[in-house]
């Protein structure tokens, strides 16, 4: 991998971890179109690059996230009961997902699935009864799709904003929890996976197999990361505020047209 390739692949992820499009399915396919070879770190790097969008999502929301901490805690209590089903599936099959789904086989049926949910949301939020403010019932449905959104293709924001919104939430309310739900996600997936590559000798192993190169690729795409999750954040909010999902549905349905061709055509 060059430094121009961690480049673009920095940018790709902090636009398309906020925008409801799915950002590890343009990763997979972005290292399969153009042959970048991550000498088997596909997964490490993928959460690397998580690191620049937790920078990003921390800066625009530190208010909130100061709230959390503060009396009655509902709203963390909220977090917390979100959380639980990413921690189990990413524990249990965070490996298997990885050796099956990262080599893009499957990329269209979750770029379609992606694009139904929020579809489904847009068309949901144009009733004429008013939201409910988010509750249990709502954090718990987006808490379940946020561990089904581990598959590449499924929209980790996309999916979980559509799963408040259909579950009776407030769009606006749904948006910022849901940015905010990706924080505990993204440090447990970086945490644990640097745990698991110490004890078990891939991280050295990694940046051995990378290049001497692989540090510096590692800092522009965190870099990167950040600076599009930022302006990406900002588009998603303007987005949810009026249901506005169209464009990302065109856009999620034409890309699973594509990834549908190139995997029948054996070039993905």
């Amino acid at each position: 991998m060059t430094v121009l390739q961690a480049l673009l692949l920095g940018i790709v992820q902090g636009l398309t971890e906020f925008l409801p499009v799915s950002s590890s399915g343009h990763l997979v396919l972005l290292q399969n179109l153009f042959n970048i070879d991550l000498a088997g770190t596909d997964m490490f790097y993928d959460i690397i690059l998580h690191i620049g969008t937790l920078f990003a999502v921390c800066a625009v929301f530190r208010k909130d996230i100061i709230k959390l901490f503060r009396k009655p805690f509902k709203n963390l209590l909220y977090l917390v009961l979100a959380s639980i089903p990413a921690a189990v599936v990413g524990v249990i099959f965070g490996d298997w997902v990885n050796a099956t789904f990262f080599g893009g086989t499957y990329l269209f049926i979750g770029f379609l699935i992606s694009a139904v949910l929020l579809a489904a949301a847009q068309i949901y939020a144009k009733r004429k009864s008013p939201p409910f403010p988010l509750c249990k019932k709502s954090a718990a449905a987006m808490g379940i799709v946020q561990a089904v959104a581990i598959l590449p293709g499924i929209s980790r924001s996309g999916a979980t904003v559509a799963a408040g919104t259909l579950a009776g939430a407030d769009r606006v309310q749904a948006a910022n929890f849901s940015f905010i739900m990706s924080i505990p996600v993204i440090a447990g997936s970086f945490v644990i996976t640097l745990i698991k590559g110490i004890v078990g000798g891939e991280l050295a192993a990694t940046f051995v197999n990378a290049g001497s190169d692989f540090g510096i690729c590692v800092a522009v795409g965190i870099a990167a990361a950040a600076v599009s999750g930022f302006a990406a954040i900002k588009v998603m909010l303007k987005a949810a505020t009026k249901a506005g999902y169209t464009p990302f549905i065109i856009y999620l349905v034409l890309l699973a047209v594509l990834c549908a061709y190139l995997t029948f055509s054996g070039r993905l």
